[in-house]
């Protein structure tokens, strides 16, 4: 470091240090000081919180799956309640259930022999299950006036868990 003296104007002289750019940049200020700490994270703190977070991913996300499957479930059933309300709006108007063959259109347009029907009984068309496929319709049915299902996530008539069938009886 360099000092170079104050021009004289009778004031006492007082050496002011020079400190080149060179020095600045490897001390970090202009005095020599170092700096504070460091604010960014180090490594081991990224990975550990990287692992607190997988951790939870690993417990939450499971859970989180599991209730969307009940939620479809829940929805399947709420929709079966629905359409079989229709369902018997239109056999109190019509004296009968729809057809196998007429299925859960006649909930929604008129059937060509049906003189007594006073629908629509859907404000719109017939829903598919929360699984994108058709809700199943017979009637007469194996369970009752009519049987109403879904066939559940998997498609297949029985199954557990999400791939339970969702039915009206």
């Amino acid at each position: 470091m360099n000092t170079r003296q104050a021009p004289r104007c009778g004031v006492q002289a007082e050496l002011v240090p020079v400190v080149s750019v060179a020095e600045r940049s490897v001390t970090g200020s202009a005095r020599g000081f170092a700096r504070g700490p460091s604010r960014g994270f180090t490594l081991l703190e990224l990975l550990v919180v990287l692992v607190i977070i997988g951790l939870l991913a690993g417990y939450v996300g499971p859970q989180f799956f599991k209730q969307i499957g009940k939620s479809e479930s829940k929805t399947a059933a709420a929709q079966l309640d629905a359409l079989g309300k229709a369902l018997d709006q239109y056999r109190l108007d019509t004296g009968r259930y729809p057809s196998s063959e007429q299925g859960l259109g006649a909930l929604w347009v008129k059937p060509a022999d049906e003189s007594r029907w006073w629908g629509p009984y859907l404000r719109k068309a017939p829903p598919k299950d929360p699984w994108g496929r058709e809700y199943q319709y017979k009637a007469p049915g194996q369970h009752g006036d009519y049987d109403l299902f879904s066939l559940g996530k998997d498609g297949r008539e029985g199954g557990a868990g999400e791939d339970q069938d969702v039915t009206n009886w």
